[in-house]
Formats: C-alpha cells, sequence, structure tokens
C-alpha cells in the first residue's frame, strides 16, 4: 500500500497541480497546488503506516492516524456480511480489501457508520478473517459431518447465459456516459467535431439517405455497440461466478474477471430473497436474484450489491436458485389479483402523466417556444401508456406461504420478493386520499435487510389489514375491528 497510496493520492490531486501549473503563471500562490499535493500524498503515507487492527473474543477494532487519531470498534455478535474485494491495484500486490459489515446496510460508495474496511490485507489474510468472523458455529463431531466436502456448489455461471448479457442494457448506460463526457469537453473547449474528415464523410453520408433509412441504420449499429458493451460487462462483472454453501451455514459468492469479490452471507441471517426482470431481460426469459440479507452495500442496481445470488440467467434457474437456498421457493407461489380498481389507478396515472407532458408542450408551442411536433408526439406515446400501466396491474399480485410474504409489483423493473415473517420490524399500513376513496391499502414490510421495506400496492382493504394481521400475527389485533362488532 506504501506504492499504491501515493499513486492514488497524486491522481485524486492532480485537478489541482494542473491548475496551478497552468494558470499560476509564476504567482506565488502557485506552490500552493504542489503543497496541497504533498500533504495529501504524506497523509496516506500515514494512514498507511499508522494503521492497525486486532479481534478479541467480543469485538473488532481498528485504529489509524498520527495527528487526528481515529478508532472504530464493531462487536462481533453484529458481524453479518465480509466481503473480499480485490481491484487491479490489490492484485498486483496479492492483497484484498476486507469490508465488514453488520446488519444495517449502507448505500452508496462510501463505508457506512456501522461498517469497518480494512484496506488492504494480503488475500490469506482475507480469507482468515472471514472464516474467522463468520464462522463460529461449532465444529461437527461425527464421522459423516467431517468427511463432508468443504463447499457445496449451488450454481455456477454458464457460457450459454451471455446472450442474455444484452437485454440488460447495461452497455447503454456506457455509451450515454461516453457521449455526455466528449459532448461535455467539446463545449468547453469550443470543438467542432465537424472539422474531421471523417465526421464530416459520414455526415455527408447520411444527409444524402432517405431519413428512415438513416434511422435504421443508427437504430441497427447503436444496438450493436449497446450489445458489444454488455456482453463485455457481463464478462468483467460475473467472470468465474460462484455460489457455494460452506458448512458452518454460509454462502459464499465469488465473481469479478479484473475485480474480484469474494462475499460471504451467513445463512441465520438471511431475510428472504427477490427476483428481479427488467423488462427486456422478461421479454427474453430471463432474471437475476438478489439476497435479502443485512449487512450488504446496495448500490444503483442488483448488480452492485453484494448479495447478488446469480446473474442475468434462465427465470428457471432463479427459480432453483431461491429453493437451494431458501429451503423453499416461495416466489413460485401462486399470487392473488389485487381488485379492478387497483387496475384503474394505474391507468389513470399512467394517461393522466402523458397528458400533462402533453398539454406543457402544448403552452409551449402556442407561446412560439417550441415546435408544434413535441405535443403531437407526446400524445402518440397514450396507447404505450396505457399499455405499460395494464402491465403494472398485470404484475401485482401477493402470497402469504409458510413462513413467507411474497409480494410483486413492476412493469418495467419487475421484482418478486419473498420476506420471511419473523425477520419483519412491524407492517404498515398507508392510505393516500385517492385509495381511500377506491377502497385501497398499500401494505409495508420493514426488514432490517436488503432495500429496507417491501411494499404490496393496491391490495384491497380487508385482504391488505388480513394479510397484515397474519405477516405479524397479534400487532395490529387491537385496531381491527369485526363487521359484527360495527354492527
Amino acid at each position: 500500500m506504501l506504492l499504491i497510496r501515493p499513486v492514488l493520492d497524486l491522481v485524486r490531486s492532480l485537478p489541482v497541480l494542473l491548475g496551478a501549473l497552468l494558470f499560476g503563471h509564476g504567482e506565488p500562490w502557485q506552490w500552493i497546488g504542489l503543497v496541497f499535493t504533498v500533504i495529501a500524498v504524506c497523509t496516506g503515507v500515514s494512514h498507511v503506516l499508522t494503521s492497525r487492527y486486532r479481534i478479541t473474543e467480543t469485538q473488532v477494532e481498528w485504529h489509524t492516524g498520527l495527528l487526528l487519531r481515529k478508532q472504530r470498534a464493531i462487536p462481533r455478535d453484529r458481524i453479518r456480511t465480509v466481503d473480499v474485494t480485490s481491484e487491479p491495484k490489490h492484485r498486483l500486490f496479492s492483497l484484498a480489501a476486507a469490508r465488514i459489515g453488520t446488519g444495517r446496510h449502507s448505500h452508496g460508495k462510501g463505508p457506512g457508520k456501522d461498517e469497518l474496511v480494512l484496506d488492504a490485507v494480503t488475500i490469506a489474510e482475507a480469507q482468515r478473517l472471514r472464516t474467522l468472523l463468520l464462522h463460529r458455529k461449532a465444529v461437527a463431531t461425527t464421522a459423516e459431518e467431517a468427511a463432508a466436502p468443504p463447499e457445496q456448489l449451488v450454481v455456477a455461471v454458464d457460457k450459454k447465459w451471455l446472450r442474455y448479457a444484452p437485454f440488460t442494457l447495461s452497455g447503454l448506460a456506457v455509451v450515454g456516459a461516453a457521449v455526455g463526457t466528449v459532448y461535455h469537453f467539446a463545449h468547453e473547449l469550443h470543438f467542432d467535431p465537424i472539422q474531421f474528415s471523417l465526421v464530416r464523410t459520414v455526415v455527408g453520408h447520411f444527409a444524402d439517405t432517405p431519413t428512415w433509412v438513416s434511422l435504421v441504420l443508427a437504430a441497427v449499429g447503436l444496438l450493436l455497440l449497446v450489445s458489444l458493451l454488455s456482453i463485455g460487462g457481463y464478462i468483467l462483472s460475473f467472470w468465474n461466478f460462484r455460489l457455494t454453501r460452506e458448512p458452518a451455514g454460509t454462502l459464499h459468492i465469488r465473481r469479478g474477471l479484473i475485480t474480484t469479490r469474494s462475499v460471504s452471507i451467513e445463512e441465520d441471517r438471511l431475510r428472504g430473497a427477490e427476483i428481479r426482470e427488467p423488462l427486456p431481460l422478461r421479454l427474453a426469459g430471463g432474471a437475476r436474484c438478489v439476497a435479502i440479507a443485512g449487512g450488504l452495500r446496495e448500490g444503483k442496481g442488483a448488480d452492485k450489491s453484494g448479495g447478488l445470488l446469480l446473474p442475468p440467467a434462465p427465470l428457471a434457474k432463479a427459480h432453483e436458485v431461491v429453493a437451494d437456498v431458501l429451503g423453499e421457493d416461495p416466489a413460485a407461489t401462486p399470487l392473488v389479483r389485487h381488485p379492478r380498481r387497483a387496475l384503474y389507478r394505474r391507468l389513470t396515472r399512467a394517461v393522466v402523466g402523458v397528458l400533462l407532458l402533453a398539454a406543457a408542450l402544448y403552452g409551449l408551442a402556442w407561446l412560439g417556444a417550441l415546435p408544434d411536433w413535441p405535443w403531437q408526439a407526446a400524445l402518440v406515446l397514450l396507447p404505450f401508456a396505457a399499455l405499460v400501466g395494464w402491465d403494472r396491474y398485470r404484475g401485482l399480485g401477493h402470497a402469504f406461504t409458510g413462513r413467507y410474504l411474497v409480494t410483486r409489483s413492476g412493469s418495467l423493473d419487475r421484482g418478486t420478493a419473498a420476506v420471511r415473517c419473523d425477520g419483519m420490524t412491524g407492517v404498515v399500513v398507508e392510505r393516500s386520499y385517492f385509495q381511500r376513496r377506491a377502497g385501497l391499502v398499500t401494505i409495508i414490510a420493514p426488514v432490517a435487510a436488503g432495500k429496507g421495506h417491501y411494499r404490496v400496492l393496491d391490495v384491497g382493504e380487508s385482504d391488505g389489514l388480513a394479510l397484515a394481521d397474519r405477516a405479524v400475527p397479534g400487532l395490529l389485533t387491537p385496531f381491527l375491528t369485526d363487521q359484527r362488532d360495527r354492527g
């Protein structure tokens, strides 16, 4: 880390350093950039030299700092996950970052309050910490258990699953980010790309081609580029993906090509599982599976979450993984359809949203700020909005099976979550003004894991209250009145 940390600090300080060198012009304040860089590098080096950690019988302690001392401690009985990540900067020296998570989940890139990151330790030490902090159960003594294999394979990535990569549309985000970055720099530097002869040739070719042909060619080219980038992203993220179960009752997830990641989750702390089906992936018959467990860092999308139990793969395989991990497949339970009033709400919200947009565009066109075609194009979207609203209703459903509350919702990003009732911290009954008029309620199941809460949207009032009372027995009993008592 004494080789890695100074380089990283120099890269972070480059904007200040370059700004001072380019715009200082011999002024005294030009040296501020150099002083700032030296201070940043020295701070990083001192952080590495002074970092210490130790594991006692009750907690994990971490100390660092030279002038400003920092001390953190996490009780061992609160540790839920150990995430071992080895980025290229780590793999160059056989190092890894061990992220120790507790029952509270954190969002974003930075470490949360209940999270301790050891960056960096050797790979062997990271694996030792994972075993030491999670495998707290007694060692097996019977001959049969002693002869059991160290790991049981649950699922491994199949090369055939690459066909689902283009339907994740992850490459679309890369293309959008690249186009935005290039446009931003070109605008800031007052650079006109038409100056290049190649760009002029391409633009001239499209100008001489019929509009519909140009649009088709552009769409096909974009589709091919997005597909290639999505396949590349799939390989980088899920290369050598393996989900295994260890004898100590721990799920172990490994994945990654350039940046490798290894996450361990105690099965006793598992609160359920969720099957995600974004619309393009659902049309291709695919899905991905995510664990609902505490201590996992939630990012944008399931692929960023440490609890990804299955990358984009066939839907049937996702149900197999849920059944293996939970011991049953509650996500496959037939769901109860919601009342027709929920359909009217979804259609109304979808159509009214498009009408409001069209009205706003029409107002701008009437004022002369816009041409007429934007509001006319918005009206063309009405059938598609109605179709999305109908599909959202068709995706609604819930069930109560065994220990699990199952809820499904969404159209563009449909999710089916199975949450253990004994993992719920309560229940919330929510009704808006329009829901009260329609006789509908939304039941919210708070869970100290995953997203933090899961919703049963727009269910009938009596069915929703009965479902909530059944999920958490006795909690709502004082608030429920039998119809005969009302009479």
